[in-house]
């Protein structure tokens, strides 16, 4: 595996492996990366020829009280992992390479309706961060696709939709959710947990479960099913964001005639915010 960090560097490797007819896989990441990221790189290795994951911590992503100095840093680290699960290329750019001319005047995209509510609206201004960063690497790698994970539901379907409205010939692949053995989704900010909250965790996915639970019994009360398990988050104790329940595709509000849903949740536990999401395809009559 080679690492690089010039856009000049990237593309020219990237032609050379196109020279050669390979297919491009994109693994954009953030690094410190857990085995949900790895699992992306070996789904990435089976749908392609030439594997390229990118670790950027994207400051045009983060608010102005939230983790960006110091969300962790494991370059050597992730560097091994990357050759393990048979990654070909890491691009690894700093700032400066990413926004040379600063971010106060970068174009920015805007993906409208699936950014709003939710994460969009306890982290005002993160989705238009994802998009237009994503967008840039999209640009610059040329993927044949792309792959992430479902655990950031709302952030694939902005993806989805920027792809789509912007007419980039790239395929999306969402990966399910990689979790540990009690349930806890895998993330890099999982780290940030003390022992006591790291035991306190998976009950955020148990709760998820049980409203998924509770859904395909035929429960319809969308509104009373997410305020129980908000108060199961109260009781656990989790500072609630939200949980709610979405129609899948579109991530507007569920409605009883709907059939493809998602349960979402956020939630904190000291600082340290977390979420979750759970899937629920309800048979038709």
């Amino acid at each position: 595996m080679i690492t690089l960090k010039t856009v000049r560097e990237l593309r020219a490797a990237i032609a050379h492996a196109r020279s050669e007819g390979k297919r491009i896989a994109l693994v954009p990441t953030m690094g410190n990366l857990h085995a949900g990221h790895i699992a992306l790189v070996e789904k990435a290795r089976q749908r392609a020829d030439f594997v390229v994951a990118s670790i950027f911590v994207n400051p045009l992503q983060f608010g102005p009280a939230e983790d960006l100095d110091k969300y962790p840093r494991t370059l050597a680290a992730d560097q091994e992992k990357l050759l393990e699960g048979g990654c070909n290329l890491l691009f690894a750019p700093g700032v400066e390479e990413m926004y040379p001319d600063g971010m106060q005047g970068q174009t920015r995209i805007a993906v409208p309706g699936v950014s709003e509510g939710l994460c969009g609206a306890t982290r005002p201004g993160h989705f238009e961060g994802v998009a237009t960063v994503v967008t840039k690497l999209f640009n610059i790698a040329q993927p044949d696709i792309a792959l992430f994970g479902e655990k950031d539901f709302q952030q694939l379907a902005v993806i989805r939709t920027l792809v789509h409205d912007l007419n980039m010939p790239i395929q999306i692949f969402g990966e399910p959710t990689v979790r540990a053995a009690d349930g806890l989704a895998l993330s890099s900010r999982n780290g940030y947990l003390n022992d006591e909250q790291r035991g306190v965790a998976p009950a955020l996915y148990r709760i998820l479960c049980d409203t998924r639970t509770a859904l395909l019994a035929g429960e319809r009360d969308f509104a009373g099913l997410c305020a129980r398990g908000r108060e199961a988050l109260q009781q656990a104790g989790f500072r609630s964001d939200y949980l709610e329940i979405r129609e899948a595709a579109s991530l507007r509000p569920a409605n009883a005639e709907d059939r493809r849903l998602v349960v979402l949740g956020a939630a904190y536990l000291g600082n340290t915010r977390l979420i979750d999401n759970l899937s629920v395809d309800i048979a038709g009559d």
